[in-house]
């Protein structure tokens, strides 16, 4: 360790991490391949000299992208809270970037203290490809998509519900109940937007419960036969999942979370684009 922290007691720095999942392998450290974990582990430790694990709010999976992860580790005093948001940024490689960092108390934790996550997941439902859209949403092109029927669709989900129709295998979860705290599909102009909210979600769940969800909104799935799907844990007719650069982790809700909601609350922006006429 750098001699000069080595006495120093420790305190625990809460982050909140943006990062472009494009290059990544997911959020959680991997024997091989490049990962967020990592990334922020190795550019602490060029710091401290030793090695600090970081702990996520939750794993994000290889190509997600995340507008405020909320992460935390363990430091020196000597260095305040508020000053590792620049120590880390100019080390860190350009997809990812620390929003904001604060002293927590030392019982506080990421995962464990968090109440809510919520995910955005993008549908770009035009017929052409648009280069500037495509590493961050679902470019769906087939078919045109109902977003109220969607909505619809996912309005019973809301409450308690065992979701194990939307679980991917090799989760060490022990089970598939979680609380479902909002839902909602909107559309604006081609874009879709699909955001969930719940206590904590399954290891793959937002990706198989859209890819099933645009079945219902091209008319192939009706919104009796998705509920009885999943409230019947009816896992074998979830055939497929949406591709992962179109989802993102929004944001994460604590009781008591000491960074403003300005820089957490929402900043994924939303695709706007244009109307143009054109001139003869």
């Amino acid at each position: 360790m750098n001699p000069d922290l080595a006495d120093d007691p420790s305190q625990r720095v809460a982050v909140v991490v943006q990062y472009l999942g494009t290059h990544f392998r997911g959020w959680q450290r991997q024997s091989t391949g490049r990962t967020v974990q990592a990334v922020l582990e190795d550019s602490i430790e060029s710091v401290l000299g030793k090695h600090v694990s970081i702990f996520g709010s939750g794993r994000t999976d290889s190509g997600v992208h995340a507008a405020a992860q909320v992460a935390h580790f363990d430091a020196p005093v000597r260095i305040p809270a508020y000053r590792w948001t620049s120590i880390l940024n100019s080390r860190l490689p350009q997809d990812v970037m620390v929003r904001a960092s604060s002293a927590v108390a030392n019982d506080w934790h990421s995962c464990f203290s968090a109440i809510g996550r919520r995910y955005r997941y993008t549908i770009y439902n035009a017929s052409r490809p648009n280069l500037f859209v495509s590493p961050y949403s679902w470019h769906y092109y087939r078919f045109a998509l109902d977003a109220e029927t969607m909505n619809s669709a996912l309005t019973p989900t809301m409450g308690r519900w065992d979701l194990s129709a939307f679980r991917r295998s090799g989760s060490s979860r022990p089970h598939s109940f979680l609380e479902m705290q909002d839902v909602q599909c909107k559309r604006d102009g081609d874009f879709l937007y699909i955001e969930l909210q719940a206590s904590g979600f399954l290891y793959g769940m937002v990706r198989l419960l859209v890819g099933m969800l645009v079945d219902v909104g091209r008319g192939a799935l009706s919104v009796e036969a998705f509920t009885d799907i999943w409230r019947q844990q009816q896992r074998n007719r979830v055939r497929y999942a949406a591709p992962p650069q179109g989802l993102c982790l929004l944001r994460v809700f604590y009781p008591d979370f000491p960074i403003a909601s300005e820089i957490w609350y929402d900043s994924q922006p939303l695709f706007i684009l244009p109307s143009v006429s054109v001139e003869s």
